[in-house]
This record gives C-alpha cells, structure tokens and sequence, in this order.
C-alpha cells in the first residue's frame, strides 16, 4: 500500500481507537456522528475501488480528458493546502444511509485495501503521469492524486470524529 493511502489507515485507526457505545452517535446538531462519517468515508473508498475495477476491466475503456482550468485550479488549491474546504455538501451517492459504527470501521478498513490495490492495477496499466479515472468533483486525476484526495479527505473527516468524540 502506498505511503499516503498507509497514512490515511493510520488516521482512521488513531482517531477511532477504543470508540465504543454513545461516542459512536456524538454529534453536533445537524451533522454527521462518527458512525455516518466512517460509512461515508467507506463510501467513497469503495466508489473509487469499483470504478477502477470497471476501467481496468474494459477493453477499450473511454479515454479520461485533462483537467479543465477549473479543475487544475482546484486541484492546486486542494494538494497544496492539503485541506478540504469546510461546509461542502457530499454527493448524493457517498451520503451516509446509517449503518452500525463498527460495520462502518470494518468496511472503511476493507476497501481502503481494495482502493489501493485498484489504484496500483491502474497506475500499472496506464502510467503515472496519465489520468486514470474523474472523481465526481475534482475531475480527472493521476493515481497519485487519487491516493493523495483520499489522505486528505480522511484526514479532514478524522479530525471531525476527534471533535466529536470530545464532546
């Protein structure tokens, strides 16, 4: 597994060591408690996983275009601050459904592994320097910013259930 995507494992098992009983449901009101921000963050992981499965298992699979101007300023913004902005609304497929804390911790920890591996099989096959997939958001990214959104993303939601958690 790559150093980032290592990191993110890191992340998620320090901020979730020994949580246990209500510090699953802590919250703010109106957010995510600890349980919906693993299952989101499991979410995505596994999104990406099986859209690259999808990639790599097409033949011929439509070519990822270059980045609009839009999409390399956000990308700077976004690799070069290492932060996700506050307040965004998640897509509407990675919104948690409220699933039970620790399914959501076993499933984030599987297809962490499973993104990692996809990622790799995609890099492999079409290089570092190509785009491999579009992330809904962001547009088309290289295998080492896929690896690279995802510690920042986790790190981002880590820090919320280590708030949460305080509450």
């Amino acid at each position: 597994m790559d150093a980032w995507l290592k990191q993110a494992r890191e992340e998620i098992e320090d901020a979730t060591a020994g949580i246990c009983g209500e510090e699953w449901l802590r919250a703010p009101e109106g957010k995510w408690n600890c349980s919906h921000i693993l299952e989101h963050l499991s979410m995505t992981f596994s999104g990406t996983a099986r859209m690259l499965e999808k990639r790599l298992a097409a033949a011929n699979p439509d070519p990822v275009p270059s980045p609009t101007l839009k999409q390399r300023i956000i990308h700077l913004l976004i690799f070069t601050r290492g932060e996700i902005p506050e307040g965004r609304t998640a897509p509407m497929g990675v919104r948690p459904k409220g699933i039970d804390g620790q399914e959501a911790l076993r499933r984030i920890l599987q297809y962490l592994s499973a993104m990692a591996e996809q990622i790799d099989a995609a890099e492999k096959r079409w290089g570092s320097s190509a785009y491999i997939a579009l992330h809904p958001i962001l547009g088309p990214l290289r295998a080492d910013q896929w690896r690279r959104f995802h510690f920042i993303h986790t790190r981002h939601h880590m820090r919320q259930i280590k708030e949460r958690r305080r509450l």
